[in-house]
């Protein structure tokens, strides 16, 4: 081999195999939630007396949303002599009218809710939350986004877990109103509770530091003091102030059958834009407190899984590295002789996509009857994460160079039911160069394929097809549902029409 074909190789197998490790630690998850499958937490009697919650609903241009939130949290059965609502909202539409008529009619009825308005927005939902503490009453602070609708009982069933004094945070699971939809709202819905579900109940269970996710859960005030408050040096203050509250021995409780309903993002544009901030926001806080937590008392076990959890989107320029190289090192490799190309890459790709794979399954199997019809998407859901590399690539370097971005929140359209439409509704968000790279590079693997099949390297095609789909997929959709009109929406995803 020439010194350009080695190197090649070698950073293609190095790539490969750091994917591969990572893929080793989704069946690490995995083990340690069966293992721990047990543990679950359990509620002790009601807190006497009940102590007085504030619930902040931050608000940025919601107008679709903003008084369903208001009306279900404004139902939670609570005294109301100890039940605080703040409506923070820093909108600069007609949410602000919205929002502030909710507010009356529920005041009117006697309940305490007041609305505030920032005429900036210093610090986005950070600086928000911040700015309502400084009114609040309460001694428990929950949270909930715009697009949640938490049921009535919600802090009767989780309030009684701040008995032991420890506890400083309790996260509810999210439920997905539309998950239905379409293919997308499906993929995300799985997506979703493998993060809750098995990441969250993983390391709830065993010992390790879990997050906050910014929504859907209560804190103990004192635990947000004692940490050092809302930050707004990141764009994932949720995931920041948890681990920073762990660090301080504060601990949290998940309660997986607690679901909090909600919805997820219904076009693709508006799904990149927050895997992008939780993406940049993960690797920001990843550099800010990382270095912190290996240098703490924690137990080796708690910094592994803190490193893993932390380092975890540094795997997304790594795939875009291995879709560059996917293609030279396989025609060195052929002219090698492609069943050695066989004995060390499907090994190698069967540890990083059968994990994902695995993980997944179990989580449907752990919350669904039907997880058996469910599993169908898995294939799918692998190319849509393959088709976000470039999405969160960009995502990670903009952290690690220090590019400062805005809070970009997610567009809600109100999308509940398969009848409800998003087509034509303001908050579109808007396409860029990045979708015709995507689609560069699924042109790219569709050429792949065919010099797979042409040479009879048989082996490789399953896993080169999840590329080629996944960033055939993401690239079309962005454009086609950016420029779609009331009569057009993307292929694939009008509702009712993707399929069962």
């Amino acid at each position: 081999m020439t010194l350009p074909e080695t190197l090649t190789l070698a950073a293609y197998f190095f790539v490969l195999i750091i994917l591969a490790i990572y893929g080793w630690h989704r069946y690490y998850l995995v083990y340690l939630y069966m293992r721990h499958r047990d543990k679950g937490p359990v509620a002790l009697a009601p807190l006497d007396p009940m102590p007085v919650v504030t619930i902040q609903l931050p608000l940025y241009n919601e107008m679709y949303v903003a008084d369903r939130l208001i009306s279900a949290v404004c139902r939670i059965d609570y005294p109301r002599d100890r039940l605080e609502i703040q409506v923070l909202d820093d909108s600069v539409d007609e949410t602000q009218s919205i929002a502030e008529l909710a507010v009356r009619r529920f005041a009117a009825q006697g309940i305490d809710i007041k609305y505030y308005h920032r005429e900036d927005r210093r610090g986005y939902k950070a600086g928000a939350l911040e700015a309502g503490l400084k009114t609040a009453r309460g001694e428990f602070v929950g949270i909930f986004d715009a697009d949640f609708i938490p049921s009535a009982d919600f802090l009767t069933r989780l309030m009684p877990h701040f008995v032991d004094p420890g506890i400083g945070m309790v996260q509810a699971r999210w439920g997905h109103i539309n998950q239905d939809y379409s293919l997308l709202t499906k993929i995300q819905a799985i997506l979703l509770d493998g993060h809750f579900v098995l990441e969250h109940g993983g390391r709830h269970r065993s010992g390790r530091f879990f997050n906050f996710n910014g929504t859907a859960g209560v804190w103990r005030r004192a635990a947000i003091d004692d940490a050092g408050g809302w930050q707004h040096d990141t764009l994932t203050e949720d995931l920041d102030l948890s681990y920073r509250a762990q660090l301080r021995g504060w601990r949290f409780v998940f309660l997986a059958d607690l679901i909090a309903p909600a919805e997820v993002p219904v076009e693709m544009n508006g799904f990149k834009s927050q895997q992008h901030r939780w993406a940049k926001g993960s690797v920001q806080t990843c550099m800010k407190l990382l270095p912190r937590i290996l240098r703490s008392n924690a137990s080796i076990g708690v910094k592994a899984e803190a490193f893993f959890h932390l380092t975890a989107n540094f795997n997304y320029p790594l795939m875009c590295v291995l879709s560059i190289l996917m293609f030279p090192s396989m025609v060195i490799r052929y002219n090698m002789g492609w069943y050695e190309m066989l004995l060390i890459d499907v090994p190698l790709f069967f540890a990083a996509t059968f994990s994902v794979c695995n993980f997944y399954m179990v989580c449907q199997r752990e919350i669904h009857r039907d997880w058996i019809s469910r599993i169908k998407y898995l294939p799918f859901l692998m190319s849509i994460g393959i088709g976000l590399s470039i999405n969160n690539t960009r995502a990670v370097f903009e952290a690690l160079f220090g590019r400062e971005s805005e809070f970009a929140r997610t567009p809600k359209y109100r999308i509940e039911g398969d009848a409800d439409e998003w087509v034509g509704k303001k908050y579109r968000q808007s396409v860029s160069v990045q979708p015709l790279i995507e689609l560069a590079l699924g042109l790219y693997f569709t050429a792949t394929v065919f010099y797979a099949l042409a040479n009879q390297i048989y082996g490789t095609v399953p896993f080169l097809v999840l590329f080629q789909i996944g960033f055939l997929y993401t690239g079309l959709v962005s454009i086609v549902q950016q420029y779609a009109g009331p009569e057009v929406v993307a292929a694939g995803l009008e509702p009712g029409r993707q399929g069962s």
